[in-house]
């Protein structure tokens, strides 16, 4: 597993492989006595059927990793990830009409995602167990006597595709199970809940894009772009623009979002083509960081491609019951959501002629075959519709009160004035067992924009019914958190806020990220020592803020250890001030922090420092030396899949000699030593305190960041002909002890 928050569970694979057998005696039993009365039931034609076969073999299912959710959640909740793995040798016969069918084995992958709420403090505990998957699981099955399968009358093929829309149905996100383990457990909320809330994508435009059209395989032609966007389980794709490298396309997508963290926003480009359309990049998008900086618009760099940049407006709109916010928008995008939870209906009729002209229905009754059709219960489902959308429900079958339990978004553009319509049909017949239709309008009378009700029937028995709960939400654009740094903030248009310094010393600016703990003893100096520089540097911090640059980050200082964090209660104002300690060669302390809102590109980080090595250097009198320190900020941006590094400044170098310093810092991200790869600033002229502030990005996945470790070495640009020494200093960092996602600047 190279995440670094999924943890292995080995201990929960040996319990798998030892229940395994005992599962399976339970499982054979229940294919016996439930689910082959059930087939049975179902057809004429399967009246035969009879499970010959069932031995769920010795391969068990595997749990790869889990990744636990406490802190981004409600406090009444558990949320766990299981990426689960089945390869299966289960051998499963049966036998219909003299035909023999069967499966041999079953392939399974997929993030199944568990909740267990609410929290309580009586046993059992927990309330319910949740169950769904993120994503269509990828499923593939071996099957036995397929040949003889089209010969079973009753029966069409069997394909993978409509067993894996059968488990969509039922366990794909917005579909999921709820299991309650305390009795008299309402569980509705916990099947249903409202949506986390809507992400609006503007997709812009694209820009050097790569040239995916040929002419004879040798000209270079331009592409023909479009783009598909994903969220879940629901794909829209835009218009295509053609012979454009750089298209621009202008359009909006709205995507419900129902579990953050958890849903990604994916965009793919493609080059339309008449034959095979040609991928031209992708894009992943984390919905938890639009969610947290409520508006992101950004040039997004593509991956698994050589160039490519996609322009995107994401919004995220919450979702809230105030009515004020219900007014039509001009641009004619949507103001709110309609949650439709489709409940039941009661005492639908026979067949839909009983009730409409009877003339038409007599010519139809006397066909017997028909009459025989007409005795039996309805296979009902359900279409449901909001302006030009419609919706259509699971189908039950063989019931006149039949329960789907299911639920159904709609984005709608006028409240006021928009309705819902519903409609009752039999899978076997045309014509309707019942209509309705509910105005909008009434759920803005309740103060919670809430409908829990039986609905009466139109064309149907007089005492025909439908059971749903309708919600109604406004959509809500909130500001963002004042204190948070955009992680989704272009870097290239907007560099770090200068803080200019009172003190007279070389260094004419600092960005933000910089506190002063170079003066902080060493580990060896006395407590009451530390703690009177503590309280000087603080001081000295707060001097240097010059209060212009908008919301000055709070420079904290932490402790050796919690005693010291106790004697000094003042260095620790707020909970945004996130302490660590860290053992560096000379540096005890290492101080995290919240950034000015302005520092674009990094995303929320905190601040502390790195002394530069003279290991590997020759120095005169051959002892540990330190040779000045440089700042840094290193963070991985999810939203643009890439590690990114902000060489600060450094402070306190050793001349080589007494003409002085030009110095520059060059890194690597080892062990890949290319040149092509290398990444240099600028050159500083005669300085030994060089401020750079310089952004660099290394394009990588963050499991594959994680194996790295980043080589940042401080030369001398000397001329070729020069004796002086051109490495100054060195620093390697071995990101697999740093949490990327937080990010950390120090000195």
């Amino acid at each position: 597993v190279h995440f670094p928050d999924v943890e292995r569970v080995e201990w929960l694979n040996k319990i798998l492989v030892q229940a395994w057998p005992y599962f399976g005696t339970i499982m054979e039993k229940t294919f016996k006595e439930v689910l082959e009365p059930k087939i049975r039931a179902k057809n004429v034609h399967l009246k035969t059927c009879t499970f010959t076969k069932i031995h769920f073999g010795e391969k068990c299912p595997r749990i790869n990793g889990i990744k636990a959710y406490t802190k981004e959640i409600n406090r009444r909740q558990v949320i766990l990830d299981l990426q689960i793995c089945y390869v299966g040798d289960c051998e499963i016969h049966m036998d219909i009409s003299k035909f023999n069918l069967g499966v041999k084995g079953v392939q399974l992958y997929g993030t199944l995602r568990v909740i267990l709420e609410p929290l309580l403090t009586d046993a059992p505990f927990i309330g319910a167990v949740t169950l769904f998957f993120m994503q269509k699981p990828h499923l593939e099955i071996n099957w036995a006597g397929i040949s003889n399968l089209l010969d079973v009358p009753g029966i069409n093929v069997v394909s993978d595709s409509v067993i894996q829309d059968f488990i969509a149905a039922r366990l794909v996100l917005p579909n999921r199970i709820t299991v309650p383990l305390k009795k008299n457990m309402n569980i509705a909320h916990l099947r249903f809940p409202i949506p986390h809330g809507v992400i609006r994508v503007h997709l812009l435009e694209a820009e050097n894009l790569v040239q995916k059209d040929s002419f004879l395989g040798a000209i270079r032609g331009k592409s023909d772009p479009y783009a598909v966007l994903r969220v879940g389980t629901v794909q829209y794709r835009s218009k295509t623009v053609s012979r454009d490298l750089n298209p621009i396309w202008n359009e909006t997508f709205e995507f419900v979002v129902h579990e953050v963290p958890g849903q990604d926003l994916e965009v793919d480009l493609y080059d339309e083509d008449p034959d095979k359309d040609d991928f031209m990049g992708s894009l992943l998008i984390s919905l938890v960081d639009v969610m947290n900086d409520r508006t992101v618009d950004e040039w997004f760099p593509l991956s698994k491609t050589t160039s490519g940049h996609l322009h995107l407006k994401l919004e995220w709109l919450s979702l809230v019951n105030d009515q004020e916010k219900l007014h039509e928008d001009k641009k004619g995008l949507s103001t709110a959501i309609l949650i439709v939870y489709l409940d039941s209906a009661f005492n639908l009729p026979k067949n839909h002629f009983e009730y409409s002209n009877g003339e038409c229905g007599a010519k139809k009754i006397k066909n017997n075959k028909y009459l025989k059709k007409m005795e039996r219960e309805p296979s009902s489902f359900v279409l449901l519709t909001v302006g030009n959308k419609t919706q259509k429900s699971k189908t039950c079958n063989f019931s006149k009160d039949p329960t789907w339990g299911q639920a159904f978004t709609f984005f709608v553009h006028s409240a006021h004035s928009q309705s819902l319509h519903i409609e009752i049909k039999d899978k076997d017949r045309d014509g309707a067992l019942g209509t309705a239709v509910v105005c909008l309008s009434h759920l803005l009378k309740d103060p919670n924009m809430t409908l829990d009700q039986r609905f009466q029937l139109d064309h149907s028995s007089s005492d025909s019914f439908i059971k749903m709960k309708l919600v109604l939400r406004a959509f809500s654009v909130e500001e963002p958190d004042p204190q948070r740094v955009k992680a989704g903030v272009s870097a290239s248009k907007q560099g770090p806020v200068h803080v200019v310094e009172k003190g007279g010393n070389q260094q004419k600016c600092v960005s933000p990220p910089k506190p002063e703990v170079s003066k902080v003893p060493p580990v060896s100096k006395d407590s009451a020592a530390f703690e009177s520089q503590l309280k000087k540097d603080s001081k000295e911090d707060l001097d240097t803020n010059d209060s212009s640059a908008a919301p000055a980050p709070t420079e904290t200082v932490a402790g050796l250890n919690e005693t010291e964090r106790e004697q000094n209660p003042e260095h620790h104002p707020s909970s945004a001030s996130h302490t660590r300690a860290v053992v560096l060669p000379t540096l005890p302390v290492v101080q995290e922090m919240r950034l000015a809102p302005s520092v674009a590109s990094l995303g929320s980080l905190p601040s502390s420092c790195f002394e530069l090595s003279s290991s590997n250097l020759e120095l005169h009198n051959g002892t540990e030396v330190p040779l000045g320190e440089i700042q840094l900020t290193v963070r991985y941006a999810s939203i643009r899949q890439s590690l990114v590094v902000l060489v600060n400044g450094c402070r306190n170098l050793v001349p080589p000699s007494s003409r002085g310093v030009d110095p520059y810092v060059r890194i690597y991200l080892l062990p890949d030593r290319r040149w092509a790869s290398r990444k240099k600033t600028s050159v500083k002229k005669k300085t030994l305190n060089p401020q750079y502030d310089e952004k660099f990005e290394f394009f990588e996945s963050l499991e594959e960041v994680k194996k790295r470790t980043l080589d940042i070495a401080v030369k001398n640009s000397r001329p070729f002909i020069s004796q002086e020494r051109k490495e100054l200093g060195k620093v390697r960092i071995d990101l697999s002890q740093e949490d990327l996602i937080k990010g950390f600047a120090q000195w």
